[in-house]
């Protein structure tokens, strides 16, 4: 601005001159170039604006929120126009689980009385029977606790004899009544020693009929058979031939995987997506395992936790899955997806006909056969194929519901 005013002063000095005097050639070639310097200067301040000044103004965004797309290139492109419908919609909340034997179907097994290891029978992964022999041990522990039932047993025996003798003898007046109550106490001493035996070998797993066979036979066995309960597989083993073992030690673990269970924690905020089930009249919920990732499984809920763990703030769940070909092994990762009460009467579009930029949820309706409206909606939960409209949509509306990433590009272009 003060160059603008230094020419303009010399203009005006220049033309005083010019008007009082005659100027010489070279000083009217000066006031000519100042003259026409002037006039383009004074052009372009009251003027338009320059082009440098416009370059340097940067072009507003066109208000229209229309994306026109002749029908052949829509066809091309495999746009698929729906309306906007209202139903029963319902959302989930998925939840980290894992897959566990079913502890009603499995057995750790121990020993009830120390011995070594004499064979084993049975291996990882084998399917036993109820019943089958799964490993025999050697207890000399045992062996003395036979022997003291059958000594038991003998003077249990004596005792007997002894006191019929004592009656029959007092009936005859041969022994006085204080000797038959003597023989009495005997016999009743020999009769709890006796049973002391019976019960220890109980206690060390003799089964009836060890004991029937120790009662005929007379003949001590130290070997201890090891047997599963039940039919199952083994899951566990913790012995070797040859070591010796604890009445603390687990040898086998034992599992029907004929079902599973599946634990989970569930925080304190989602509980209601697990009464929301019940309150439904329903007990089954979807079980996803990672190993079979486009499978699902349908779980029955077995056990709802009555309290929640006060450091994690979860309450547990518990799942029951069939498992007939054992597919599902223990310690498998798996997702528990829960759904919430069904909300009736809700406006919903299919999830991909949203469209999200800069914070702005928006979906494109069909204006006519060649145009497409911006939209911008307010949505609400989600359910990964539907998503609730809570504004800017109405009822009936023809919206975009596949391919609108592309009228998204051709908005996004037309803004730029």
């Amino acid at each position: 601005m003060s160059l603008l005013l230094h020419l303009c002063q010399t203009l005006f000095f220049v033309r005083h001159v010019t008007a009082v005097t005659q100027p010489s050639p070279c000083v009217r070639r000066l006031a000519i170039s100042l003259l026409l310097g002037l006039t383009v200067i004074e052009s372009g301040c009251d003027g338009t604006p320059s082009d440098v000044v416009a370059s340097k103004t940067p072009a507003a965004a066109p208000a229209s929120g229309l994306v026109t797309m002749p029908a052949e290139e829509s066809s091309r492109v495999g746009l698929v126009v729906q309306p906007a419908t209202r139903s029963d919609f319902r959302t989930y909340r998925e939840f980290p689980g894992i897959v566990q034997p079913n502890q009603r179907n499995m057995a750790d097994i121990t020993t009830l009385v120390r011995g070594r290891v004499v064979e084993v029978y049975a291996d990882l992964g084998q399917q036993v029977e109820a019943n089958a022999l799964l490993a025999l041990l050697y207890s000399s522990e045992l062996g003395l606790a036979q022997s003291g039932y059958l000594k038991a047993r003998a003077k249990l025996h004596v005792a007997e004899q002894a006191y019929g003798r004592a009656k029959f003898l007092l009936q005859e007046k041969v022994i006085g009544e204080a000797e038959a109550q003597r023989r009495q106490a005997e016999l009743l001493s020999m009769q709890a020693e006796a049973n002391e035996a019976h019960d220890r070998l109980k206690l060390l797993g003799m089964s009836d009929d060890e004991f029937r066979r120790l009662d005929r036979s007379r003949k001590i066995r130290s070997h201890v058979p090891i047997v599963a309960p039940f039919a199952g597989r083994i899951i566990g083993r913790n012995l070797t031939r040859g070591e010796v073992v604890e009445t603390t030690e687990i040898l086998f673990v034992v599992a029907d995987l004929s079902d599973v269970w599946v634990r989970a924690n569930i925080p304190e905020k989602d509980i209601q997506f697990v009464y929301s089930v019940h309150a439904s009249g329903g007990t089954q919920a979807e079980v996803r395992i990672n190993a079979y990732p486009r499978e699902i499984f349908k779980g029955t809920i077995t056990y709802i936790g009555d309290v929640l763990d006060p450091v994690t703030r979860t309450m547990q769940l518990r799942l029951e899955l069939p498992n007939p070909e054992r597919r599902l092994k223990p310690e498998m990762f798996a997702t528990i997806r829960l759904f919430s009460e069904s909300q009736p009467n809700r406006l919903t579009v299919p999830e991909a006909a949203l469209q999200r930029d800069q914070g702005r949820t928006f979906v494109f309706v069909q204006r006519s056969a060649n145009e497409y409206e911006f939209r911008e909606v307010q949505i609400g939960e989600s359910n990964g194929t539907l998503t609730s409209i809570l504004g800017g949509l109405s009822e009936g509306e023809p919206v975009v519901t596949h391919g609108a990433f592309v009228l998204k590009s051709e908005l996004l272009k037309k803004q730029v």
